[in-house]
C-alpha cells in the first residue's frame, strides 16, 4: 500500500509560480508511473501531467504544456509539479496518483493510489 500526500498549494496571482510536492510513504514510488490530475468545482477530474518509470517520458495536457513541468526525485519517493505562469483557469484541487504498470499516463480509472489533494487558487 502506498500513501500519497500532496503539499505546496495556495493562493497566488495570475503569472505567479507554485511547486507542488507529493510524498510517498509505505512504499517507494520506484517502478510506478506517476501523474498529476486536477479537479475544479463542478467539473470532472482532468489529466495534467504524467511521467513514465520505464522510459522517463513525460506527458502534458495541452492546457499546461510549456508552463508546467513534472519530475520525480532521485530517491523516487517524491513527485513534483512545477507550475509557472499560472492562470485563473488553473484553479483546482490537484491530486497526485500512482499506477503499477510504470507507464505513467493511463485512463483515470486505472490508477492504483491517490492522494487527498492540495488546493491551488489563482486570482486574476
Amino acid at each position: 500500500q502506498v500513501q500519497l500526500t500532496e503539499s505546496g498549494g495556495g493562493l497566488v496571482q495570475a503569472g505567479d509560480s507554485l511547486r507542488l510536492s507529493c510524498e510517498a510513504s509505505g512504499r517507494t514510488l520506484r517502478r510506478y508511473g506517476l501523474a498529476w490530475f486536477r479537479q475544479a468545482p463542478g467539473k470532472e477530474r482532468e489529466f495534467v501531467a504524467a511521467v513514465s518509470y520505464s522510459s522517463g517520458r513525460t506527458y502534458y495536457a495541452d492546457s499546461v504544456k510549456g508552463r508546467f513541468a513534472i519530475s520525480r526525485d532521485a530517491s523516487e519517493n517524491t513527485l513534483y509539479l512545477q507550475m509557472n505562469d499560472l492562470k485563473p483557469e488553473d484553479t483546482a484541487t490537484y491530486y497526485c496518483t500512482a499506477e503499477l504498470t510504470g507507464t505513467g499516463w493511463v485512463p483515470v480509472g486505472e490508477y492504483d493510489f491517490w492522494g487527498q489533494g492540495t488546493q491551488v487558487t489563482v486570482s486574476s
